[in-house]
């Protein structure tokens, strides 16, 4: 009779560690993920402030400004992992052509204001690819709990769901990539040259 009840026992022991298991591998999970979610805001609520500043030295840069705002407002209106990833890569992108842009600005690039921004965002992104490799691995560890037996039987009477990647590599629609080429950057610098005289002679 007392290993008739031993069995039960060891069966409900090894489901309540098996639980407690699965859910510390889930909440590490959906901390990694905020760590993610505060990096993007960080790197969300800069780009106004970077826009605002490229737009002192070069507003006639619409073009390459709004787009990098509209970039912003969709990495800020996604929520999840894949779509944030895209709507991330797309920003960089639009980011890359506002840098390159830069060049043709010398003044603008040595400002003091453009230059911290510019540290900042750098350094986002060293600590959003940390937070990135950090939620990946954790969402893994997650996953692989609750696909293998006899943890599968248990995440499924829990109602429990992998978690999404998010990736670094996302696709980029081609709309959303700006090459500038050297002749650009010269054309651009030229006419940031000139429209002040042009300015000049119309007073």
């Amino acid at each position: 009779m007392v290993w008739w009840l031993a069995v039960p026992l060891l069966l409900l022991a090894a489901t309540v560690v098996a639980h407690n298991r699965l859910v510390r591998s889930r909440e590490r999970t959906r901390e990694a993920w905020a760590g993610i979610d505060v990096q993007l805001s960080r790197r969300a609520d800069l780009v106004p402030a970077l826009v605002e500043v490229v737009r002192g030295y070069a507003a006639h840069e619409r073009e390459t400004l709004e787009a990098v705002i509209k970039a912003r407002s969709k990495l800020t209106a996604e929520t999840r992992p894949p779509a944030l990833a895209g709507a991330n890569a797309a920003l960089s992108s639009r980011l890359g052509s506002l840098f390159g842009l830069v060049e043709a600005y010398p003044e603008l690039r040595a400002a003091d204001g453009f230059l911290q921004l510019q540290t900042e965002l750098s350094d986002l992104e060293e600590k959003l690819a940390y937070s990135r490799q950090f939620y990946n691995r954790n969402a893994l560890d997650f996953n692989t709990r609750i696909r293998r037996f006899p943890t599968v039987i248990l995440a499924r009477v829990l109602g429990l769901e992998p978690f999404e990647f998010f990736k670094a590599d996302e696709a980029v629609d081609p709309d959303e990539a700006v090459d500038l080429d050297e002749a650009d950057l010269k054309a651009r610098a030229q006419s940031a040259t000139s429209a002040p005289q042009r300015e000049e002679q119309r007073e």
